[in-house]
Formats: C-alpha cells, sequence, structure tokens
C-alpha cells in the first residue's frame, strides 16, 4: 500500500513538471514580446526630441540672424553656449535617473511625464522676438539653455527605456527600427512644419545698392514682412509644442516599462563616469560616432543658409530640406534590412560613405535647381543610416557591458546620458563654429545679398569639413570589437541569465504559495 502511493506520488510530481516549465515559458515569452501597437507607442515617444531638434538645428542660426536681427557673434554665443549647457546637464540627469526610485508608473516614465510641459512652455519663448533690444541676447539664451535641460529630462530617460521596454534583443531591435523610422519622420515634421507656414513670410526684405554696399536698411513694407515673419515662427512653434504633448501622452498610455528586479549599485557621479568611461567597446562606439555627428550636423546647420546664399534658392530651401527628410524617412526599412542582413558595422561603413560623393557634388557644379533636390534625395539616404546606426549599437554595447559584469545593475542610463552629451556637444561645437566662421567671413545680418566670401565659408562648412569628419569617424569605427557573432553570444548569455532569474522567481513564488 506504501508502495502504491508513493509510485502515485511520484507520477503526480512527474506529470506536474512539464506544465510548470511550460508555463514559465509561455509568460517568459509573453512578457518578452511587444505588440505592434507597443512598438509604434514607444516609437511616437521620440518624435518630440527630433522634431524640436530639426528645427532648431535648420532654422535657429537663420532665424537668431534674420528675424531676430542678432549680431552673428551673439548667435554663435547662444548656439554655443545653449549646446555647451545641454551637454553637461545630460550626464548629470542621466546621473539622477540612474538614482531615481522606482515609482507606480516605472523609473524613466516620471522623468518623461514631468518634464513636457516646461519644456513646451520653453521651446515656444525660444521662438519669441521680445520688444526690447538691450538683453534680448539673454533672452534667448536663457530659454534656450531652459529648453534643453527640459528636453535633456526628456530624451536621456526616453533613450534608456529601450533596455526596459523588452529583455529580448530582437523585440529591442525591432522597437528601435519602429522608433528610428518615427523620429526620422519626425525631423520631416521638424522641417516642414516651420518651413512651410515661415517659407511664405521668409521673402527678401531689402533692396541692393541702396546705401553703396548692396545691402539696404529696412522700409516700412520690410518691417511689416519681418513681422509677419515673426509670427509665422510663434505659430510654427505652438504647432510643434501641441504635437510633443500628443506624442508623450501617447508613450505614457501605450508603454509599459519593465521592474529591473536587481537593485542598482549606488555610484557616485565620478564613479559612474569611470564606470562608462573606461568600457572600451563604449569608448569606441561613441567617439566614432562624435566624428560622422558632428559631420551631419554641420551640415544641418548651415545647410539653410547655403541654398539660400551659395546656390540662391531662397524661395526653395524649405522644400529641398524636406526632400531630404522625407528621403530619409522612406529610407530607414532598406537600412534596417540591411544591418540584419549584413550586419550593423557593414551599415555604418556604406550608410556614412554613401554621403561623400553628393556633398562634394553640390559644391562642384554651377547652381541648377534640378540637380539640387536630386543631390538632397541621394543625402537623405545617408541621413537615415546616420540616425538609425548609433541607437542600433548603443543597446549592443550595454547588453556586451552587462555579460561581462552581471553583478552591476540598474545603470543603463548612464551609458544613453554620456553618449547624448558628447553628440550634443558636437552640436554645441559645429554651430558656435559655424556662426563664427560667417561673422568673419563678412555676414550681413538681415540682408538678401551676402559677400562672395559668406558663400566661400559656406560651401567649405558642408563639403570638405563634413567630408574630413566622416573620414575619420569612420577610421575609429573599425576597431570597434562588437560585431555580429560577438552579438549573437551576448543574446544568448543574456538570455540564459534572464531565464534563470525567472525560472529562480517562479519557483521561489510557488513555494512561498504552498508554505
Amino acid at each position: 500500500m506504501a508502495r502504491g502511493e508513493g509510485a502515485e506520488q511520484c507520477a503526480a510530481t512527474l506529470l506536474s513538471v512539464k506544465p510548470i516549465n511550460a508555463e514559465i515559458k509561455t509568460a517568459k515569452d509573453r512578457r518578452s514580446r511587444l505588440s505592434v501597437c507597443n512598438k509604434l507607442c514607444y516609437a511616437i515617444g521620440g518624435a518630440p526630441y527630433q522634431i524640436t531638434g530639426t528645427a532648431l538645428g535648420f532654422f535657429l542660426q537663420i532665424y537668431l540672424l534674420d528675424v531676430a536681427l542678432l549680431d552673428p557673434l551673439h548667435a554663435s554665443i547662444i548656439l554655443f553656449m545653449g549646446r555647451a549647457w545641454d551637454a553637461i546637464t545630460d550626464p548629470t540627469v542621466g546621473f539622477l535617473v540612474s538614482r531615481s526610485k522606482w515609482m507606480g508608473i516605472g523609473r524613466m516614465m516620471p522623468w518623461i511625464l514631468f518634464s513636457t510641459p516646461f519644456a513646451v512652455l520653453t521651446y515656444i519663448l525660444i521662438w519669441y522676438v521680445p520688444a526690447f533690444e538691450q538683453g534680448k541676447v539673454f533672452w534667448y539664451l536663457i530659454f534656450y539653455c531652459l529648453f534643453q535641460s527640459m528636453q535633456t529630462c526628456f530624451h536621456v530617460p526616453y533613450s534608456a527605456l529601450t533596455m526596459f521596454i523588452s529583455r529580448d534583443q530582437k523585440e529591442r531591435d525591432s522597437a528601435t527600427a519602429y522608433r528610428m523610422s518615427v523620429e526620422v519622420l519626425g525631423t520631416v515634421l521638424g522641417t516642414a512644419i516651420p518651413g512651410q507656414i515661415v517659407g511664405g513670410a521668409h521673402e527678401c526684405r531689402t533692396e541692393p545698392g541702396v546705401n553703396g554696399t548692396g545691402i539696404s536698411t529696412m522700409t516700412n513694407g520690410s518691417i511689416v514682412m519681418l513681422d509677419d515673419t515673426k509670427r509665422a515662427y510663434l505659430i510654427a512653434s505652438g504647432v510643434i509644442g501641441i504635437i510633443y504633448v500628443l506624442c508623450a501622452a501617447i508613450l505614457f498610455l501605450g508603454v509599459k516599462e519593465q521592474k529591473d528586479r536587481k537593485k542598482s549599485q549606488s555610484l557616485t557621479f565620478f564613479q559612474g563616469l569611470c564606470m562608462v568611461m573606461s568600457y572600451r567597446p563604449y569608448v569606441k562606439l561613441v567617439i566614432g560616432f562624435l566624428f560622422t555627428s558632428l559631420a551631419f550636423m554641420l551640415l544641418e546647420g548651415n545647410f539653410a543658409l547655403f541654398i539660400t546664399h551659395a546656390l540662391g534658392h531662397r524661395e526653395d530651401f524649405q522644400n529641398i530640406l524636406l526632400v531630404i527628410m522625407l528621403s530619409g524617412t522612406l529610407s530607414i526599412p532598406g537600412w534596417q534590412w540591411f544591418l540584419t542582413r549584413f550586419g550593423k558595422k557593414t551599415a555604418v561603413y556604406c550608410g556614412h560613405t554613401w554621403a561623400i560623393p553628393f556633398v562634394i557634388l553640390i559644391v562642384s557644379i554651377k547652381s541648377n535647381l534640378i540637380i539640387s533636390y536630386l543631390v538632397s534625395v541621394a543625402a537623405g539616404v545617408s541621413v537615415a543610416a546616420a540616425f538609425l546606426l548609433p541607437w542600433s549599437m548603443l543597446p549592443d554595447v550595454v547588453d556586451d557591458f552587462k555579460v561581462k559584469y552581471p553583478d552591476i545593475h540598474g545603470h543603463e542610463a548612464l551609458f544613453y546620458s554620456y553618449y547624448v552629451f558628447f553628440i550634443k556637444f558636437a552640436s554645441g561645437v559645429s554651430l558656435g563654429i559655424s556662426t563664427l566662421s560667417l561673422k568673419f567671413a563678412g555676414y550681413k545680418t538681415g540682408a538678401c545679398f551676402q559677400p562672395e566670401t559668406v558663400s566661400s565659408t559656406l560651401k567649405v562648412l558642408v563639403s570638405p569639413v563634413p567630408v574630413v569628419l566622416i573620414a575619420v569617424g569612420l577610421l575609429i569605427l573599425r576597431s570597434y570589437p562588437i560585431d555580429e557573432q560577438r552579438r549573437q553570444k551576448n543574446r544568448k548569455a543574456l538570455q540564459e541569465i534572464h531565464d534563470s532569474e525567472e525560472d529562480s522567481d517562479f519557483y521561489s513564488s510557488a513555494n512561498g504559495s504552498i508554505m
């Protein structure tokens, strides 16, 4: 009788193993899998950063010079100091996010929600021309810095959220591809909204030869047109502000942040800095993309002025910019397929070198509107690669770090914040150098006709300098060690770690319920 009972218990135990294991596997797959709706909601959250960043990148310089009527030296101070301040806030916010406690809505999401209204308000005030002349420089500097701070409080947690939407590397890569598609679409909106609203008002307001220098003073009619341009920029900023709020709401409602089960080590600011900057794969990736990003930022910051003053396409500059971004948006799925098929490092080389012949071509031939549009379509393909690849490769570095140091947890935001720090610092340097170069070239604020030296300077800023920077960046990225083989190896190692953790949690909870 005892034997029969023991056999029955043993058989019952054996029969229960398979359902339990199946239940564990099903639960793990369900938690790791993201629906298309989840991916889209996550991707939409990246649009505000790109919309506002593109609008500022393409239009802020020409706005400060030709609408706010600031001296090029003052404009360069605003652009450089704003970006330098923004660069400083990135690691600071990253450190604070890494020390944040889990709340009911997550650890990253509260930063995103609370920063949104302040970011929208300060962004709109950047595009407002105050009635006073004295102190106008401080107005733009203050609100530009405040907006960059609020934007950092949104973007750094959002970037780090990539690691907390799913534990599966394929799902994160897929969500990143969705995100990049939406972000490039965001650059289209950031180009189209101010470009189309302001384009009709951004006409030539002066007549050559009035004062003997080819540059005239403003007439009453031109003052009225300037007021229309100011109003157009303000309307465009309001539209972008509404989109910003809508995107943040969709992100909050459509994405659930997964809680990290392990407690993070408490690190000081400098300990976190040393931890991140001593990891060689991360350093090589960041420095390589620092140079390539600087190249594309120089193009972005000077292309509107180049089209207007060097090519003479004043009435078409907003449409040419729009064509670049539309081409980039349509190219994202192709680049996602390419990096999946041939690897991310190969995609980096092909994507960035693609731009080189076209930026050389556009400054080498005589100004022609049709050729300008064709070059813009081709350049957009490379812009798409520049957007997609850094954010697709950064999670690989974080995964590689986790495999090498499995006992260190909760510091993903630091990797993202320091990457954003270097990129934004590069942006500040590019804008500051560009505007100072125009100052030395003799740029005339508010004038329709610029000296030939301005045209020559713009050609240098959009062609030879970016080509050299791209070449240096790609040379550095040659030594980037995480190839496809290492990436797949890391993926398997992390999956084993996650599976063992979830199995342990399941059996612990099961034993607790039995007892």
